[in-house]
């Protein structure tokens, strides 16, 4: 299938312009200068939202087991306040053609989104870990509702793909569409801080422990998950989806890749904490036929080709706006 992060790099752009939920912007006058990461024609940007961005990039890495080193934080850092910066600029583009996403719309948004959760409770759990509630969380998808009608306006018509040229793209890149050994897991945290004393520590374990003592009881693993884990999975009950080799940390995926389907693993230490893993599926290594992959190299392709334009319309917002940075300060 195509790799994920070759994905990414193609549509980095697209990426950082719908960053995330909790990207908020604010008057020029509801924010002090040391509050502002950067002002879109008159638009304050704040660094907590900036920060936050960073962060979570930061601990996406850190799953895979990567550590940016200080360039390539920097790096980060300008990419996360050019998309920031470019999300706003088409924002404001799309008020100015009169664009509003409707409440059915955003309706369905919610709604979708609450379907992943087992309760109204457990909802209401993860938006406030993102800095949110649920009105924030509606005038996001407002935004972004907004800023893709706008996009889809402008550049979906110019984004048609056809057949000849998605057989080109598999038969040049047959890379893409190898499929590794995959695995499923679920898994319960409890997490541990790195700068965690001797005694927290013991008490995680002792937590994780008790929680072994349930699982070897019979005890439901998800059902267990949702009440003791630390990891946001909890909301599945612990379901990670499928992961290949490189994507988490190496004591768990050494861990997981060992395992028998059914398997509940040992206690398992890792820089987040300790875990416990089960182990609910696996998949051999293969490769995707074209007719499968159909659908995926479509889409990828007109993301692609709509990317560019998005790009170069977004460049164009830039020179006729009034932008300052503070990135530095």
């Amino acid at each position: 299938m195509i790799s994920k992060s070759k994905i990414f790099t193609a549509f980095l752009m697209l990426f950082f312009l719908t960053l995330s939920f909790a990207a908020v912007s604010h008057s020029k006058e509801e924010a002090t200068e040391k509050d502002v990461i950067a002002t879109v024609n008159g638009t304050a940007i704040s660094r907590s939202d900036f920060e936050r961005e960073v962060g979570r990039y930061e601990q996406q890495m850190a799953m895979m087991g990567q550590t940016p080193n200080p360039e390539q934080l920097n790096e980060i850092k300008q990419r996360v306040l050019d998309g920031l910066i470019d999300r706003e600029l088409l924002y404001q583009e799309s008020q100015k053609e009169g664009i509003k996403a409707s409440k059915s719309e955003v309706d369905e948004r919610i709604n979708t989104l609450k379907q992943r959760f087992p309760s109204e409770e457990e909802f209401n759990k993860m938006i406030e870990k993102l800095g949110l509630n649920e009105a924030g969380l509606r005038s996001q998808f407002e935004k972004e509702l907004a800023i893709k009608a706008l996009l889809d306006k402008k550049f979906a018509a110019k984004a048609t793909i056809t057949d000849q040229e998605m057989k080109k793209f598999y038969d040049e890149n047959p890379d893409y569409f190898k499929t590794p050994e995959r695995v499923r897991a679920s898994h319960i945290l409890v997490n541990v801080k790195p700068d965690a004393s001797e005694a927290d520590k013991a008490k995680a374990r002792q937590k994780i422990q008790d929680v072994q003592k349930k699982v070897k009881k019979g005890e439901d693993f998800a059902g267990l998950a949702k009440e003791y884990s630390d990891c946001p999975s909890s909301a599945k009950g612990g379901d990670l989806d499928f992961f290949q080799r490189g994507q988490m940390v190496g004591p768990f995926q050494d861990a997981a890749f060992a395992m028998k389907v059914g398997d509940v693993s040992d206690i398992v230490e890792t820089q987040f904490g300790y875990h416990l893993i089960k182990v609910t599926d696996k998949k051999p290594a293969g490769t995707v036929t074209f007719d499968e992959a159909k659908d995926k190299i479509k889409g990828y392709l007109e993301q692609q080709k709509m990317g560019e334009e998005v790009k170069q319309y977004a460049a164009q917002l830039k020179k006729d706006a009034k932008i300052q940075e503070f990135l530095k300060n």
